[in-house]
């Protein structure tokens, strides 16, 4: 596929495989295949972010736990049907691996481009610490009339500035992937532990 349906949604991470590969789907007989990337942030955290990757990319009988690579692809998203709920499924839709002997440089472990549409009211609010967080949900355009809804979240004076941004607004965003821990409420007896992903905004722009 050319450079320029990937200009407005690209990412790039770099970590250790900490997973075997679960079959995904398949597309005109070419299986997609689940694994988990463990990415270092600079603090003492990690994210741990889900590749689908095609089986003509890697040969997905071998393990490669442990092996360092840097995946290049696309933050993507679908509806997963739960009971009567469409749940939101976010993975990162890898094009391009490369094996790496050591790595050194975790600046450049997690980074993403967006170059979307607001298709929700920003929710704005304050931590009880007076922290300012802004929550958006950002439309990028696929090919063939597709879009992938990615929640994104901004902090401080980028959450100031995100809170006024309305349905429609076309928005530019650099960031990290990451991945946040959640306890889901199934009924008054049961919680279940759950993986959320989201961007997390170092930059934002209005591109209008």
């Amino acid at each position: 596929m050319s450079e320029k349906v990937m200009e407005n949604n690209r990412v790039s991470v770099i970590g250790t495989i900490v997973s075997g590969f679960t079959f995904s789907h398949a597309v005109f007989g070419e299986g997609f295949y689940m694994t988990e990337l463990l990415v270092n942030r600079l603090s003492e955290q990690s994210d741990v972010i889900p590749l689908m990757i095609s089986e003509r990319l890697l040969d997905i009988s071998k393990d490669y736990s442990g092996q360092t690579l840097e995946a290049i692809g696309q933050f993507r998203s679908y509806n997963r049907h739960e009971g009567t709920k469409n749940r939101l499924v976010l993975s990162v839709f890898v094009r391009e691996i490369n094996f790496m002997e050591s790595f050194t440089d975790y600046t450049k472990t997690n980074q993403i481009f967006l170059d979307g549409y607001i298709c929700k009211e920003p929710i704005y609010r304050k931590t009880p610490l007076g922290r300012e967080i802004a929550d958006l949900l950002v439309a990028v355009n696929r090919p063939y009339g597709k879009s992938d809804y990615i929640p994104c979240i901004a902090w401080g004076r980028n959450a100031r500035y995100a809170s006024g941004f309305l349905v429609g607004t076309r928005i530019l965003i650099w960031g990290r992937v990451q991945s946040r821990e959640y306890t889901k409420k199934l009924n008054d007896l049961e919680c279940e532990k759950r993986v959320a992903y989201e961007v997390s905004v170092s930059k934002l722009e209005c591109a209008e």
